[in-house]
């Protein structure tokens, strides 16, 4: 998710639904900086990987990396 969101209740239920369904996440500073990461021309508030492919090992430590910094 994006943290420059505005206004920010559009993401504040997320966290809490992926807490609940023990769904890794994280943050990043812009949309702009997300929305590119994401393969996009524009920003995004938010993005999910359903299918992380070939990519399922980085997107494993990426999610290990995320949890070890909320603790």
């Amino acid at each position: 998710m994006a943290e420059d969101v505005s206004p920010e209740e559009i993401l504040a239920h997320v966290p809490l639904l992926c807490e609940e369904k023990g769904i890794p996440y994280g943050y990043v500073i812009t949309k702009q900086d997300l929305g590119g990461a994401a393969g996009l021309s524009v920003g995004t508030a938010a993005v999910a990987i359903l299918d992380p492919g070939a990519n399922a090992e980085l997107v494993e430590d990426t999610a290990k990396k995320f949890a070890a910094l909320k603790k």
